[in-house]
């Protein structure tokens, strides 16, 4: 296994939840749905939360969190990137803010969510410390990020869907079935045509 790679992997991660924190905070800015404010504060703690989670795994690989590498100011400035749109979009049509918002949320969950996935299979091909450090973050933190993708997708369609004039389901189908996979995620939106 490339260790440099492993722990290039780990710093965009990182990256990746701190730019999180400041999308979520600008989402939930955006968001006029309350359930759905609600459901992004929760993800933003959560992403607190996963942001510690790295850094004590990284302590443990006995990595420097400050390290700046090209692939994390990449991360960085995809972040930052999100951020704005959501702020145009709301001095613009606030009415519209929500679902930009939406859409910038599944963005950047979409990058989390595969740092996770690429973090469990490294934890399952590592050994020793790396094996052990990377297996417990993973085990805390992908569940949460499947939910975070998978709920927000199905609200970024729902309200979408509204904004047609179209019936929508709100809260979306997801979030009833607690969804927290790729296929739960097909077959609740297959299922919203019951829920109308």
């Amino acid at each position: 296994m490339d260790m440099e790679q492993v722990n290039e992997l780990l710093y965009q991660a990182l990256e990746t939840e701190i730019g999180g924190q400041a999308v979520y905070k600008t989402a939930i800015r955006c968001a006029s749905e309350p359930n759905l404010k609600e459901e992004w504060t929760k993800y933003l703690e959560e992403t607190e939360h996963h942001q510690q989670i790295l850094l004590d795994c990284m302590a443990e690989l006995s990595l420097d969190p400050t390290v700046e590498t090209p692939g994390r100011l990449i991360v960085r400035h995809h972040g930052e990137s999100l951020v704005t749109a959501m702020e145009m979009a709301q001095r613009s049509d606030p009415d519209a803010a929500q679902i930009v918002a939406a859409e910038c949320v599944v963005l950047a969950e979409t990058k989390d969510h595969q740092n996770w996935t690429l973090l469990g299979q490294v934890a399952n091909a590592a050994k020793g410390k790396a094996a052990t450090a990377i297996g417990n973050a993973v085990a805390e933190v992908e569940d949460q990020e499947d939910e975070h993708l998978y709920h927000t997708m199905g609200w970024a369609r729902e309200l979408w869907i509204e904004s047609l004039g179209l019936p929508a389901v709100i809260p979306p189908p997801e979030e009833e079935k607690s969804v927290k996979t790729a296929i739960g995620a097909a077959r609740a939106a297959q299922s919203r045509k019951e829920l109308l």
